[in-house]
C-alpha cells in the first residue's frame, strides 16, 4: 500500500470532518446573519466601524464584511469580551443623546456627526476594542469572517500564497547581492 500523507489525512480526519471543515469555512465567508449580535446591534457597530474605517477611493469596513467578523469574535475566541460592547455600546448611545438628543441612531447620524461622536468616545476601552476588532476584521484572514473578497490584503499589498520564495521582498534581494548570492 502507497502510504502517502493524502492518505493518512483522509484516513486520520475521516470525510465526515473534511465536510465540516469545508462548511465552517464557507460558513464564514457568505455570512448573512448574526449569532451574538441582533441586527439592531449590528447597524450600530457596523456605522462605528465604517467611520474608523471609510469606503472611499478604497473599500473600508463595510466591503470587508467587518460585521461579520465582530460577531464571529464575539460568538467564538473573544466571547468574554460580550459584556464590554453590551456597556460599551450603552455608553455610546448615552453619548450620542447627548451630543444629538434629536437623534434615533448611530447608523441614522450624518456622517460628520458619526465623525464628533466618534471623536467623544475615542479615548474610551470600548472604542479601542472596537478599532482591534474592525482592524483584525479587515486585515485578517478571510476565513475568520471579515476580510471579503480579501479587500483589505489587496490593499496593502499582500499577496496570499501557500508558499514564498526567496528573495520574499526587494530588502532581501538586496542583502542577497550584498552577500554574494
Amino acid at each position: 500500500m502507497d502510504a502517502t500523507r493524502r492518505h493518512w489525512l483522509l484516513g486520520s480526519l475521516g470525510f465526515a470532518a473534511w465536510t465540516e471543515i469545508a462548511s465552517a469555512w464557507q460558513e464564514a465567508q457568505s455570512a448573512t446573519t448574526y449569532k451574538t449580535l441582533t441586527p439592531a446591534d449590528a447597524a450600530e457597530i457596523d456605522a462605528l466601524a465604517a467611520t474608523i474605517l471609510p469606503s472611499d477611493d478604497t473599500p473600508g469596513a463595510r466591503e470587508a464584511g467587518v460585521i461579520f467578523f465582530i460577531d464571529r469574535a464575539l460568538t467564538t475566541f473573544d466571547s468574554d469580551k460580550r459584556d464590554a460592547y453590551r456597556e460599551g455600546m450603552l455608553a455610546v448611545q448615552r453619548t450620542r443623546a447627548s451630543i444629538f438628543p434629536d437623534s434615533a441612531s448611530i447608523a441614522a447620524l450624518t456622517p460628520e456627526q458619526q465623525m464628533e461622536l466618534m471623536r467623544a468616545i475615542e479615548k474610551t476601552e470600548f472604542f479601542e476594542l472596537l478599532r482591534t476588532h474592525v482592524m483584525l476584521g479587515f486585515l485578517g484572514p478571510p476565513s475568520y469572517g471579515g476580510n471579503r473578497d480579501q479587500v483589505g490584503w489587496k490593499l496593502i499589498g499582500f499577496e496570499h500564497r501557500m508558499a514564498f520564495t526567496p528573495p520574499f521582498g526587494f530588502y532581501d534581494a538586496a542583502a542577497m547581492k550584498e552577500d554574494g548570492k
